[in-house]
């Protein structure tokens, strides 16, 4: 790991976008894949009849030999620019992407929005920059990819460009302040280098782009939080819960819970990367034993915490959510699985306490009888089981969870607050 600040960044957009080769184009650009694996991938990509798939491939074998591993439930791609040392979060084509983004299994900093030129805007390009904007990301980066296709023609960038602004619009993101850049992820134009293909273009690279990103805020000094992801027993060691350390620092030695399961007991081992380390800190994918604790005591979506500084379990919570896409409407004794952190726990919307405005976020209607697909409101959840969670001004990490519903994404949201039980 480099001594440059660390960024993550998101891979937004449609599924057909070009976002794997955009973030091949990228590792590549930035020597972060070596020659000859690409040299390799080609040779591959020849032989079955996608000669030029190269970059999107690179991405594919990548994320398959990673999905073989056990602690990392995304493809982790990591490069770096002058600036920064960037950790792409990213799921090509991942049905989950959507969960994931926003239960924090990719709590980016800033994201590239990837827009097709010959496409435009589809309805996952505005589910995607919808949740960018709830779950709080910083700056969006547009690249308007396959500009190759549309013969680099300065008219359809325009076109795309003016799809995208009315789409930023209707969320409030700042467009007078996110770049918009014609980009060849597939023949690299305008990525790492000016490209002489889009003459009329005189702005940044998408490299420069992410140089002037402004710097993350650091993590917050909020208690170990450590959702849980997975159970293994490991010959050996015993249990071992796997997660992704998201605020706090866990050493051997200290004394931890698990909610809600309620079980706790002293860290003997904590391994990373296949190795035993004293000390595991935010971001970072562990192993660890728990002294005393077996197989059935804890599973996934309990929370790992300091004994003395507890994960809170909810008994109500009242949170602020928007609501995506919903075949009707929203009304209390509505009964959906929230997805937050690992957890996946059925709650009902007990009463809708106010209807917002996602603008201001001022209060547009008190109790309202009902929300649908586009309205903020303030609820009062009822989780169906134990779940862990947190107000999203405390530990913001804990803080945001998804609602889904009949397959699909029907809200996001975040914890105002939690009435324990």
């Amino acid at each position: 790991m480099s001594d440059k600040p660390h960024q993550n960044l998101a891979v937004i957009g449609h599924v057909d976008h070009g976002k794997s080769t955009m973030v091949g184009r990228l590792l590549y650009e930035t020597e972060n894949v070596p020659e000859h694996v690409i040299e390799q991938h080609k040779e591959e990509a020849k032989e079955k009849g996608k000669g030029g798939f190269e970059f999107a491939y690179v991405m594919d074998n990548l994320a398959e030999e990673r999905e073989r591993g056990v602690t990392i439930d995304i493809a982790h791609q990591e490069f770096d620019t002058d600036e920064y040392y960037f950790t792409i979060v990213d799921c090509p084509g991942h049905r989950d992407f959507v969960k994931n983004m926003i239960t924090g299994a990719s709590q980016a900093d800033n994201a590239v929005l990837v827009v097709a030129a010959d496409d435009g805007v589809q309805p996952q390009t505005q589910e995607h920059v919808f949740l960018a904007r709830t779950l709080g990301i910083g700056e969006l980066i547009i690249a308007v990819n396959k500009m190759d296709v549309v013969n680099y023609e300065e008219g359809r960038y325009d076109e795309a460009v003016a799809q995208v602004k009315e789409l930023l619009k209707q969320v409030q993101f700042d467009v007078d302040n996110t770049k918009f850049i014609p980009v060849s992820a597939f023949e690299g134009d305008n990525i790492a280098e000016a490209s002489d293909n889009t003459s009329w273009y005189s702005g940044e690279t998408l490299l420069e782009a992410l140089n002037a990103l402004p710097a993350p805020e650091p993590p917050t000094d909020a208690p170990l939080r450590l959702p849980i992801q997975d159970v293994y027993t490991i010959s050996g060691i015993g249990t071992v819960p796997v997660g992704r350390l998201e605020t706090g620092v866990m050493n051997t030695g200290d004394n931890v819970v698990f909610q809600p399961s309620d079980v706790g007991g002293e860290v003997k081992t904590i391994e990373m990367h296949h190795e035993e380390v004293p000390q595991a800190g935010p971001g970072d994918n562990v192993g660890f034993n728990v002294r005393g604790i077996g197989k059935d005591d804890i599973r996934r979506g309990d929370v790992c915490g300091p004994a003395d500084e507890p994960p809170s379990v909810a008994r109500t919570f009242e949170a602020q959510i928007v609501v995506m896409q919903h075949p009707s409407v929203i009304t209390a004794g509505y009964t959906p699985v929230f997805h937050a952190h690992t957890a996946q726990v059925a709650c009902t919307v007990e009463s809708i306490d106010a209807k917002i405005n996602p603008a201001t976020g001022e209060i547009a209607e008190e109790n309202p009888d009902f929300i649908q697909s586009g309205d903020a409101a303030k609820v009062t959840v009822r989780p169906q089981k134990p779940l862990s969670i947190e107000p999203a001004s405390e530990i913001p990490e804990l803080g945001s969870f998804a609602i889904r519903d009949m397959g699909q994404t029907v809200a996001a949201g975040q914890v105002l607050s939690v009435e324990e039980r």
